[in-house]
């Protein structure tokens, strides 16, 4: 509200001048519309919520257990000083007892046209399911609940790909990020980080000196 403060007329001769007001504005009520709002904002807006991706950790084993499955429908990338190679399906060493032919390390990098591009070729059963999804989503058919719920069966279906992500010494903290990335924008649903093997480790530094 407004507050009118008189001043008095007049002088010391006596000539009789017009009334002056002078005007003070009390702020204690903007102040309390103020908290107002500000107490409305807070309670009705939605904060980021912050993004996580679960991560599949394999359970250890004793050293003379029984040998590990063998992967299938599964792609293994190898990270080391900021290079990525991979191979697809189970890794077979050179002279292996069931006559596979060794496996090959194919090279690529961290970008849309790497890592990226090789997801997206082999996750299409997933990343279809989704499209499909997103499909009866849009048209009401399907609620939010269930869409999630879905989601989740498509990543973890046997026939949605598996990746594997395996580092060495030389690997750099930014370069296995960017590969987290590029699974998370893959929709893979099954990720396990795992201790590269001897074998694997061998055939890495063969391919790092070439």
């Amino acid at each position: 509200m407004a507050e009118i403060a008189e001043s008095g007329g007049g002088d010391d001769k006596g000539k009789k001048h017009g009334k002056k007001g002078s005007a003070r504005i009390d702020m204690t009520p903007m102040v309390d519309l103020g908290f107002l709002l500000l107490t409305f904002f807070v309670l009705t807006s939605t904060f980021a919520k912050p993004k996580v991706m679960s991560l599949t950790y394999p359970a250890k084993t004793e050293e003379q257990g029984p040998e590990p499955p063998k992967v299938k429908n599964g792609i293994t990338f190898l990270i080391s000083d900021d290079k990525v190679f991979y191979y697809k399906g189970q890794f077979y060493p050179v002279g292996n007892a069931e006559g596979k032919p060794a496996t090959e390390l194919i090279e690529t990098n961290f970008g849309p046209e790497g890592i990226r591009k090789i997801l997206k070729e082999n996750n299409t059963y997933v990343l279809n399911k989704i499209t499909e999804l997103n499909g009866q989503l849009s048209k009401k058919q399907i609620s939010d609940s269930i869409y999630k719920k879905k989601v989740i069966e498509a990543k973890g279906d046997k026939e949605a790909l598996k990746v594997l992500v395996k580092t060495d010494m030389k690997a750099k903290t930014r370069n296995f990020i960017d590969v987290i990335d590029e699974l998370y924008i893959a929709q893979i649903g099954v990720i396990a980080p795992v201790d590269i093997t001897k074998s694997e480790q061998a055939l890495l530094d063969e391919k790092l000196k070439q």
